[in-house]
């Protein structure tokens, strides 16, 4: 026979776990979506980290010159958005003089100036002086212009994550690609001069 004391004990006896397990909700939920992420950092895809940036306009910004960086007889400018809508696409490529896989990455992007007849355009991102420019002065220069990011705003409105990170624009100034990492001779062949071509035929 069951008393009403019993029940109460029942009660109080399956009330604590119920509890524990309302608290607990929150904190699986959190640790999947950071398994999620943290499958797209480590799978050797970190592209495929989402953006909600891909078919928007690029984000508003003007970029000034990297000081003292020269080619041809005269200073490399700097860029803005107005750049990226002049009816041809663009690379955008984020970089850094201390990121180890900018270096690595960096020769791909000279080879791409010479052989996709594509503007490529460089942001030197939280670089202190000189460290952009003797960057490119020791790898090579594969941009038409560099614009230096040295708080780091522009790369927030762009939604970067880390260093390097490389975005196709379209004629219009609308993001069409996002990789995140540095790119591999793989990555530019399956993704960067596709996109490119793509991005060439957007009216």
């Amino acid at each position: 026979m069951t008393t009403p004391a019993d029940e109460s004990a029942s009660k109080s006896e399956t009330q604590p776990p119920a509890r524990r397990g309302m608290i607990l909700l929150p904190v699986v939920i959190f640790a999947g979506i950071a398994a999620m992420f943290a499958y797209a950092l480590g799978s050797g895809d970190p592209s495929k980290l989402p953006s909600a940036l891909i078919g928007k306009p690029a984000p508003e910004m003007t970029l000034p010159e990297l000081t003292g960086l020269r080619e041809g007889g005269g200073q490399v400018p700097g860029f803005s958005t107005a750049d990226l809508k002049r009816g041809e696409p663009t690379v955008i490529n984020f970089f850094a003089s201390w990121c180890a896989p900018c270096v690595q990455e960096h020769p791909l992007l000279v080879e791409l100036k010479s052989t996709a007849n594509v503007g490529i355009l460089g942001v030197n991102y939280k670089d202190p002086d000189p460290g952009g420019r003797r960057f490119i002065g020791r790898y090579g220069n594969p941009y038409a212009a560099v614009g230096v990011d040295p708080n780091g705003r522009a790369a927030i409105e762009w939604g970067v994550y880390g260093m390097p990170e490389t975005f196709v624009v379209d004629g219009q100034g609308r993001i069409t690609m996002k990789h995140v990492g540095p790119l591999t001779a793989l990555i530019v062949k399956q993704r960067l001069l596709p996109a490119i071509e793509t991005a060439r035929r957007v009216p």
